[in-house]
C-alpha cells in the first residue's frame, strides 16, 4: 500500500511518483480515481477530490494516458532530465527535480554519459521501497571536458588512465595528439568525441604536467582538474596595480567616521586577507554599540571593468592544502581591502545598538571608514577570554557573552549544531606534511561565527522585509528529504540512538540531540558525517526559502566580499536600496547566482582533493603500521575506514579480508563472514594496518589488522614445522 499524507497536498512530485509506481507495477492495466484512492489509503474526501484532479492534469501534461473517461495508465516510456552522480564503482543516479526520488543507474545503462552531466533518463523499472531503475538515453550536456591522468603509451597510441575515480573509462589517445607527452607523465587531456559502439571516449592531450608524485605536478593536476586558474591575466594586475592606494578627504566626507572605536580583527594565524573586524563602544543609555565591519570591496571594483569580470568567473577564492588562488589579485586581497591594523580602511558596515542580554534596539546600514587597533589571532583572542587579563579583555567578553546568547537564542529556534572537525596539516619546507591536527572549534571562533551570522541575516531581514518586492540575493538551505533523513536514522539506530521524525516542526531538536549524545562517543565523527550528508546543499539564489540549518527567515552573504563574488554582488544591492535606485533585473542576478553556487561546488571539490592529497601523503610514511579507525562506509567492494587519530580514509577490500568469505549485506549496511558469522557494520571500531597510499591517485589501502595477525600466525606455524622436519633428517 501507498500512503499519501496530508503535508503532500502541494507536493506534485510526490503524489506523480506514488501514482507512477501503482501504475508501472501493472502497465498494461487501468485505475480509476477510486482504485488509486484505496491504494493511496486516501481517507478523506477532499483528498479523493484532489487525487482525480491530479489524474487529469497528468493526463493533459501527457504524463499518463487516459484509455477511457475517468481510467488512467502509465505511458510507455517515462522521462526524466536530471544530472548524473556517478559512485566509485560505476553505476550513479540522476538527481532530478522532477522525481521525488533520484533514479539508479547501473553501469551497462550509462551510454557514455560521466560524472556531473545533464542527461535524460529512461525509467525501467520501480522498485518497491528501493529507488526507481533507469537508463541515460541522452547526454545533453557535459558537465566537463578536461581531464588530469596519466598517460601510458603503446606505440602508435595511447591510453590516459584518469586521476578521478569516478571517471569510469581510460582516454584513447593517437599519437599525433601526445603534444610532446611520454610515456607516464601527468597530463590534461580533452574529450574530443565518444561515438557510439566505442569503448573508450576519444581524447587530445591539452598540457603536460609533469611526473606523477612530484608536489607540484599534483596540485596543478588538482588545478587543471576543476579548471581553476594559477594566475590572473596580465591586464587584471595591471588594473589592480593603478587603483588608488590613498583615501581622499571628499571619500571619508561621504562616510560615517568610525575611527574612534575600539576596533580590532580576528582570524586564523595564517591569514593574510582580513576582511572583517568588530568594533565596541559603551553609549549613554548603557548600551552597546557593535559594529560589523566588511572590507568594501566595491568601492575598488567597479561592476563590469575588468577585475569584476575575472572575480564574477572565479567567484570564489579556493583554499588548497599549501596555497590559496584568490578572487581578487593580491592588492586587493591582501593590501587595499585587508582590514590591517593600524592603518585606515574603507568599509561597508552594520553597526547595532544591542545590550548584554543580545537584545537589538537599532541597526544602521552603511560606508564607513575604520582604524583596527589589533589583530587578533583566534589563539590569542582565547588566551584573553581564558585569563581576563590582556588588551581590549572587557570588549572580548562582552563579545563572547554576546555571542553564547545569540547562538543559545538560533538553536532554541531550530538552527542545527554543526561542528564538523576540520584537519589541518603543517608541511615542511618541501611541502611534504610532517603533522596532522585536528581542528575544533574554540569560543573565538564562534564569536566571530555569531555576529557575521547576525550581519548576514540583518542585511537580508531589511531587504526582505522593508525592502519587499526588491531582488536580492539569498543564500538558502532547503530541508532535508525524507528518504535521507530516513537512511539517517537506520545508520544511528546501529549505535543505540533515536531520531523522531514524526514531528518536522521538532526535527531540528532531534538532530541536535542525536549529535550532543554522540559528542564523545566512538561513533561521533561518523555521525556527524551522516547528518552533514543528510542536509541538502545551500545554494545561492533571488528567490527566499529560509535557511533551514540556522533556522533564519531571511539570510545572505554579506560579511565575505575579498572571497565571495555573492557578497560584493550583496553590498550594491543594499547601497543601490539605501540610494532609492530601483531593483535590478532578476534574471541576470538569477543566472550570476547559478554561476556562483557552481564556482563554490567545485572549489569544494577541488579542497577536498587536495585535502585527499595529504592524508594519503602523510599516511604513506606509515605502510605496515596499524591504527585505531572506525568503518566510516560498507560497500560490495569491501569497507571503508576512517582513522580515530588523522581522520585518513581507506579502503579496506573484501578480496583482502583472507579470514572469511564475505557478503555484503545492503539492509544491515555489514559485510558478512559466511564461515564465522563474523559482521562488519558501519560505525564499528577496527584495528587496521596500512597496506598501501597512492597520492596521485589519492587513495590508501588498509587491511584488517586481526585478519592479517590470523595470515601471519598460519604462516609462522608453517615455517615452525618445515624446521623440525628439517632437523629431523639432520639427527
Amino acid at each position: 500500500m501507498y500512503l499519501f499524507n496530508e503535508d503532500m497536498d502541494n507536493n506534485f512530485d510526490a503524489l506523480l511518483i506514488k501514482v507512477l509506481q501503482i501504475m508501472n507495477e501493472e502497465p498494461r492495466k487501468s485505475f480509476n480515481y477510486k482504485q488509486l484512492a484505496a491504494k493511496l489509503e486516501l481517507q478523506s474526501k477532499a483528498l479523493r477530490q484532489q487525487l482525480r484532479e491530479e489524474l487529469e492534469r497528468l493526463a493533459k501534461e501527457e504524463k499518463i494516458e487516459e484509455t477511457s473517461p475517468g481510467k488512467y495508465r502509465i505511458k510507455p516510456e517515462t522521462v526524466f532530465i536530471g544530472v548524473l552522480d556517478l559512485t566509485n564503482n560505476g553505476s550513479g543516479f540522476v538527481v532530478t527535480d522532477e522525481s521525488e526520488q533520484d533514479i539508479f543507474v547501473p553501469g551497462r545503462y550509462l551510454n557514455r554519459a560521466l560524472h556531473g552531466d545533464l542527461v535524460e533518463v529512461r525509467v525501467l523499472k520501480w522498485r518497491n521501497g528501493r529507488n526507481p531503475e533507469g537508463e541515460v538515453i541522452k547526454v545533453i550536456e557535459r558537465a566537463k571536458t578536461f581531464f588530469t591522468g596519466i598517460l601510458k603509451v603503446y606505440g602508435a597510441y595511447g591510453f590516459v588512465e584518469p586521476d578521478d575515480p569516478k571517471m569510469y573509462k581510460d582516454f584513447f589517445v593517437r599519437q599525433t595528439d601526445f603534444n610532446g607527452a611520454k610515456d607516464g607523465d601527468k597530463v590534461v587531456v580533452e574529450l574530443k568525441e565518444w561515438p557510439a559502439g566505442q569503448g573508450s571516449p576519444i581524447g587530445r592531450i591539452n598540457k603536460v604536467l609533469g611526473k606523477p608524485g612530484e608536489h607540484e605536478t599534483e596540485m596543478h593536476a588538482i588545478l587543471d582538474e576543476y579548471n581553476l586558474p594559477d594566475a590572473f591575466p596580465e591586464e587584471v594586475e595591471l588594473a589592480a596595480e593603478q587603483l588608488p592606494h590613498m583615501i581622499d578627504a571628499a571619500e571619508i566626507k561621504r562616510r560615517r567616521d568610525m575611527r574612534d572605536r575600539v576596533t580590532f580583527t580576528i582570524d586564523p594565524v595564517d591569514a593574510k586577507d582580513f576582511d572583517d573586524a568588530l568594533s565596541v563602544k559603551k553609549l549613554d543609555n548603557g548600551h552597546w554599540e557593535i559594529g560589523v565591519h566588511i572590507a568594501d570591496v566595491t568601492h575598488y571594483v567597479r561592476p563590469g571593468d575588468v577585475i569584476d569580470r575575472e572575480a564574477f568567473e572565479r567567484s570564489t577564492s579556493v583554499y588548497l592544502v599549501d596555497r590559496v588562488i584568490p578572487m581578487l589579485p593580491e592588492v586587493l586581497s591582501n593590501y587595499l581591502c585587508s582590514l590591517r591594523p593600524n592603518e585606515d580602511k574603507l568599509t561597508f558596515s552594520v553597526v547595532f545598538e544591542m545590550d548584554e542580554s543580545g537584545k537589538v534596539y537599532d541597526t544602521w546600514f552603511g560606508r564607513t571608514i575604520i582604524h583596527s587597533d589589533k589583530r587578533f589571532t583566534y589563539e590569542e583572542a582565547q588566551e584573553i577570554l581564558n585569563t581576563g587579563k590582556g588588551l581590549f579583555h572587557e570588549q572580548l567578553s562582552l563579545l563572547n557573552g554576546i555571542a553564547k546568547r545569540l547562538r543559545a537564542k538560533r538553536f532554541a529556534n531550530g538552527a542545527i549544531s554543526f561542528e564538523r572537525s576540520e584537519v589541518r596539516f603543517r608541511l615542511d619546507e618541501k611541502n611534504n606534511p610532517v603533522e596532522v591536527n585536528i581542528k575544533i572549534p574554540i569560543d573565538t571562533h564562534k564569536l566571530i561565527e555569531e555576529f557575521m551570522l547576525l550581519a548576514n541575516r540583518s542585511v537580508a531581514e531589511f531587504v526582505g522585509k522593508k525592502r519587499r518586492g526588491k531582488v536580492f540575493v539569498y543564500r538558502v538551505h532547503d530541508k532535508p528529504k525524507r528518504e535521507k533523513l530516513e537512511e539517517l536514522r537506520k545508520v544511528v539506530m546501529k549505535f543505540g540512538h533515536r531520531i523522531n521524525l514524526k514531528d518536522e516542526k521538532k526535527l531540528a531538536q532531534a538532530i541536535n540531540k542525536l549529535l550532543d549524545d554522540v559528542k564523545h562517543r566512538k561513533e561521533r565523527m561518523l555521525v556527524e558525517l551522516m547528518v552533514l550528508r543528510t542536509m541538502s546543499k545551500a545554494v545561492y539564489t533571488t528567490e527566499n526559502r529560509g535557511h533551514y540549518g540556522l533556522a533564519f527567515s531571511y539570510y545572505t552573504h554579506f560579511t565575505s566580499p575579498i572571497r565571495r563574488y555573492p557578497d560584493m554582488m550583496v553590498h550594491r544591492l543594499l547601497q543601490d536600496y539605501l540610494d532609492g535606485k530601483q531593483p535590478q533585473s532578476k534574471t541576470s542576478l538569477e543566472k550570476k547566482c547559478i554561476h556562483a553556487t557552481d564556482m563554490e561546488i567545485n572549489a569544494q571539490h577541488a579542497e577536498w582533493d587536495s585535502i585527499d592529497y595529504m592524508k594519503a601523503k602523510y599516511i604513506s610514511r606509515f605502510i605496515g603500521e596499524v591504527f585505531d579507525g572506525i568503518i566510516s562506509g560498507v560497500t560490495e567492494f569491501g569497507l571503508f575506514v576512517e582513522l580515530t587519530e588523522n581522520m585518513v580514509e581507506g579502503l579496506v577490500r573484501r578480496v583482502e579480508m583472507h579470514n572469511d568469505y564475505f557478503v555484503f549485506d545492503p539492509d544491515a549496511q555489514a559485510l558478512i563472514g559466511q564461515s564465522t558469522g563474523k559482521r562488519y557494520r558501519l560505525g564499528d571500531e577496527v584495528k587496521v594496518r596500512v597496506l598501501d597510499a597512492n597520492p596521485d591517485k589519492k587513495q590508501v589501502s588498509f587491511e584488517l589488522a586481526d585478519a592479517f595477525s590470523e595470515r601471519s600466525g598460519k604462516k609462522s606455524k608453517k615455517k615452525k614445522k618445515k624446521k623440525k622436519k628439517n632437523n629431523r633428517n639432520k639427527q
